[in-house]
């Protein structure tokens, strides 16, 4: 018989005691009263067990916690969404003529006010011969800062040119318009080409598709879509254009020297859509690379041409034997056709021999 403490005992056990957890004292899931004297309610909640997966143990018994993989690497994140052309405030340039000429008549008169105008100036009335008071300075500050900012901010707007204007940092607008025109002269500009343009590189490393070294020159056709983004996304449009078409060459196979022509626009058509993804989210936009130039590179030049020329060599030693058997069976057919000669193994295979013999040595002689 056993006590009721020990069935208390045995049954408390089965309750904390399983196969994914070790055993674990009583006494532990209990924390000390806080103040004593004072009983206890309730015992203190005892905080969930971590999940397990797989029911697997580790070390010493104790449950396997499920491992943190690491997330994948999303795609390169675009630049500032905001950033996009957005046309800017510029008036003609009359304005600007108009607003200088103003200044420059107002400094005149305020000359002519002080009475301070130079000899060659002496045929104008008499002025009130005021002398250079704060007044007079105060006019004089007013119409240079005038004519200052009139003339100042004249431009000449061209076609193919933009002006991409910001200020403390921020993007003001860009400017397309052509002709004379005002821009607030307070207002930093940047000139930027918008014309189609085309690049030709200097030979750039690639792979065939058999891993052989290559150089590839390639000619791009390109143009600035968004300002903004071009001129502000990046640290410099061209620079990053040049690492894009590095980048597509690397993943991009082309076919070495000499083969079709079908291939190499394949080879084309990829780089295009590669280079044009890339750098479509700086405001640029490629219409066209194509392989230029395409050649061995100088490690493996020597070697590749040797093959090449093997090749070559090879096949029109195989062209030449097969227009000799084709010249001999013929001969043979229509000489047995016309019952000219009735020949039996034997003397066929020596005809055939010597036959063979003479359109070889003919070959040769008529080969310069």
């Amino acid at each position: 018989m056993h006590s009721p403490a020990g069935l208390a005992h045995r049954s408390v056990s089965r309750l904390i005691h399983n196969e994914l957890t070790t055993e674990i004292p009583v006494h532990l899931l209990f924390r000390d009263d806080p103040a004593p004297g004072r009983p206890r309610l309730r015992p203190d909640p005892v905080p969930p067990a971590p999940a397990v997966v797989g029911g697997g143990r580790g070390a010493g018994g104790q449950p396997c916690l499920p491992r943190r993989v690491p997330a994948p690497a999303g795609p390169p994140s675009e630049p500032d969404p905001t950033l996009v052309e957005r046309p800017a405030r510029a008036l003609p340039g009359a304005v600007g003529v108009l607003a200088g000429a103003c200044g420059a008549a107002g400094c005149v008169l305020t000359s002519w006010w002080a009475g301070v105008l130079p000899p060659l100036a002496r045929m104008l009335p008499q002025g009130a011969g005021a002398g250079l008071g704060p007044p007079q300075w105060a006019a004089y500050a007013g119409a240079g800062a005038l004519g200052l900012l009139g003339f100042g901010g004249l431009t000449r707007g061209r076609t193919g040119r933009a002006w991409v204007l910001g200020l403390f940092g921020r993007y003001r607008g860009t400017v397309r318009r052509t002709g004379l025109l005002w821009i607030n002269p307070l207002v930093p500009r940047r000139g930027i080409d918008v014309r189609l343009r085309h690049w030709r590189s200097e030979p750039m490393p690639a792979v065939d598709a058999n891993g052989i070294a290559l150089r590839v020159a390639v000619l791009v056709v390109w143009r600035v879509r968004d300002t903004a983004r071009a001129a502000l996304g990046v640290d410099d449009h061209e620079a990053y254009l040049r690492e894009c078409v590095e980048a597509a060459l690397a993943r991009v196979r082309v076919e070495p020297p000499g083969d079709a022509r079908r291939a190499v626009e394949a080879a084309g058509d990829a780089l295009t859509r590669l280079v044009a993804r890339e750098t479509g989210t700086v405001g640029l936009e490629v219409h066209s690379v194509r392989p230029a130039r395409v050649e061995y590179a100088p490690e493996v030049a020597d070697a590749m041409r040797r093959r090449s020329v093997a090749a070559l060599d090879a096949r029109d030693r195989a062209g030449a034997l097969t227009s000799v058997v084709d010249s001999v069976e013929d001969t043979v057919t229509r000489l047995a056709m016309r019952g000219l000669v009735d020949l039996d193994d034997g003397e066929r295979k020596v005809l055939v021999r010597d036959l063979t013999v003479a359109f070889c040595a003919g070959r040769r002689e008529t080969i310069p």
